[in-house]
């Protein structure tokens, strides 16, 4: 079945090329042209993933994926039309998977699509990863892609998930930021090391709500590696 992806936003030129550029890699698309009527496409039919600009009127992007993380954990991939960092990191945090700055390559667009796509698929029965994870108090399952602390439900998007699997699967390791986003991607797809840290921060934020206030600890001047995970 092809994916469906909602296209969010604000300049008709934009959404034509995008969702051409979807629909000849074989996906379904269906597009607004700003927030509100973003969040009522998504309650009319859940989308597989929205491409969400952050700079539309009214009711921006950050604020459509704020609304959307209250019920709904639909990947989110965010369009900047300026090149500053601020709108990446806030995109992230808000609980966005990835971002694309305009102009962009639709190729590239396309490419991380499918990347985010392929980590939020359910799991065939025979591929399925059926070990667990544990350290401390977290506990990851990637075959129904849950995750815990201490018995408490995190809410992690599928860039997270993977992030935090890869500290999991070698808590020993201090991870270089390559390799941080390497077992998040597994593409060759490039991005920033501000980036990478967005997606740490909101990883910490999310257990640190849970109880968790030690889940991954910088070591200066080389990368990350997973903390005592403790309350």
């Amino acid at each position: 079945m092809p994916h469906n992806i909602l296209v969010a936003d604000d300049d008709p030129h934009i959404r034509e090329i995008i969702c051409f550029a979807l629909e000849k890699a074989g996906m379904k698309t269906a597009a607004v042209a700003d927030g509100a009527a973003a969040l009522q496409a998504v309650e009319r039919r859940a989308p597989d993933l929205i491409v969400l600009d952050i700079g539309m009127p009214e009711m921006d992007g950050l604020e459509v994926c704020r609304r959307l993380r209250q019920r709904s954990d639909v990947p989110v991939l965010f369009l900047s039309a300026r090149d500053e960092e601020i709108d990446r990191i806030l995109g992230l945090e808000m609980g966005g998977d990835d971002y694309v700055t305009k102009p962009f390559s639709p190729r590239e667009l396309v490419a991380r699509v499918n990347v985010i796509l392929r980590r939020a698929r359910p799991v065939p029965a025979e591929e399925a990863d059926d070990r667990q994870f544990a350290h401390g108090g977290l506990m990851l399952v990637p075959a129904s892609h849950a995750a815990s602390f201490e018995g408490k439900p995190l809410t992690l998007t599928a860039i997270e998930f993977a992030i935090l699997k890869g500290f999991l699967a070698r808590p020993q390791h201090v991870l270089g930021r390559d390799a941080v986003m390497a077992n998040a991607y597994q593409s060759n797809i490039h991005v920033s090391e501000r980036t990478v840290d967005s997606h740490i921060r909101n990883i910490r934020a999310k257990l640190a709500a849970a109880g968790c206030v030690d889940a991954i600890e910088t070591v200066h001047g080389v990368g990350f590696r997973l903390g005592r995970c403790g309350g």
